[in-house]
């Protein structure tokens, strides 16, 4: 998705939305009668229909970006589905008349709403993130960026086998306690809960600490370098802590990635069921009518 499906074809779909509420809110205001619209008047049972046919049409959306020899470009179909979506939300307040109850019709209002906000979300998680990845990842892709980290990983690993045990097991649960990605909730925050295994005061016992942006881990190597005097010890380290601010670097962009992508996902599980929960209200709300008409 891009910026462009907002102004697609000189915004044709915005002034066909924005046509479409002024009429809606002329017949509203301006419906001949004594009480207030409402559902159950001529106007009511005008808009609702075109309120239904449109939350129809805006559902086909999602069948339509499947079939390839469809008629119409997506960014069209798309275009219409943000600005359309939007004049519902105006189409069925006025179909309702302003009234709400403990109803079946108010909670297919309640969804329709539901629905078209998760809808506002995703257009702007897809008019912001793409440009963010794109940005974040610079000229490599999510799996050369964790190819590199690996690399650096295999790196740290092999320095750190001719070093004290202390620094050894600081270097290896620092590496295999690295987390990266996680739980859904875990990916959207981007939060990194990874952890390190660190040398106690008296140097008898390890406790595991927090490790998140491995600043724990590169803390206490330059603090261990600062302690020891042996020139080979100090050497190694600080390649070591080299290799880990680069590390420190790449797994950044890494969880930047996995969050953004999170995100630009994250609203299709709310939108795609809501969605059909208001087909189906929709379906009750109208059969409920009829049979009460």
């Amino acid at each position: 998705m891009h910026e462009s499906i907002l102004v697609y074809r000189n915004q044709r779909y915005l002034w066909i939305a924005l046509i479409l509420a002024v009429v809606s809110v002329l017949a509203y205001v301006l419906y001949p009668s004594a009480y207030p619209p409402n559902g159950g008047t001529w106007l009511g049972y005008t808009l609702g229909t075109i309120g239904a046919l449109l939350i129809l049409w805006l559902t086909a959306f999602g069948i339509r970006k499947r079939r390839y020899q469809a008629t119409g470009k997506l960014e069209g179909w798309l275009s219409a589905h943000v600005y359309l979506g939007t004049a519902l939300l105006l189409v069925a307040t006025l179909h309702a008349g302003f009234q709400v109850g403990w109803n079946i019709h108010t909670l297919a209002y309640v969804l329709m709403c539901a629905t078209i906000f998760s809808g506002f979300y995703g257009v702007y998680v897809y008019l912001r993130y793409p440009s963010l990845l794109s940005r974040n990842r610079g000229d490599m892709t999510l799996d050369q960026l964790i190819s590199n980290v690996t690399t650096i990983d295999s790196q740290s690993l092999r320095l750190a086998r001719g070093l004290p045990e202390d620094v050894r097991e600081v270097v290896t649960s620092a590496i295999n306690r690295t987390v990266v990605g996680g739980t859904m909730r875990q990916q959207l925050s981007g939060r990194d809960y990874s952890k390190v295994v660190i040398p106690t005061e008296d140097g008898a016992n390890f406790s595991v600490e927090r490790n998140a942006d491995q600043a724990r881990a590169i803390e206490w190597l330059a603090s261990r370098q600062s302690q020891s005097t042996d020139g080979e010890v100090n050497k190694l380290i600080d390649e070591i802590n080299g290799f880990f601010a680069t590390r420190q670097m790449l797994l950044r962009r890494v969880r930047g990635d996995i969050s953004m992508q999170a995100r630009l996902q994250f609203w299709l599980y709310l939108h795609i069921p809501l969605a059909i929960a208001l087909i189906a209200a929709l379906a009750v709300h109208i059969i409920s009518v009829f049979l009460y008409w």
